[in-house]
């Protein structure tokens, strides 16, 4: 079965009509998903505004990119390290 893929938005209304009222048990029906999945979804995007979530996964996003330079980065410095150690 193929995997549904929500958006943000999608995500961030359905925490929010949950914390209007709505039951989880509805909810999960409703969008065809596990309730754990929906309160993995209010862990991570609950008390969140739809342009705060797109800031936080932009944040996300360039923050993964930095790690990723900066590992990039030190291996190269270790191995200029490792090259100027030896002895000629």
């Amino acid at each position: 079965m193929r995997k549904k893929r929500y958006s943000v938005e999608q995500i961030v209304a359905a925490v929010q009509q949950h914390e209007s009222g709505m039951s989880v048990a509805d909810i999960s029906c409703k969008l065809g998903i596990a309730e754990q999945t929906f309160y993995r979804w209010k862990k991570e995007y609950g008390g969140l505004e739809p342009s705060q979530v797109r800031e936080l996964k932009q944040l996300r996003d360039e923050n993964a990119r930095l790690k990723k330079l900066v590992a990039d980065l030190s291996l190269d410095k270790a191995m200029l390290q490792d090259i100027n150690s030896r002895k000629w």
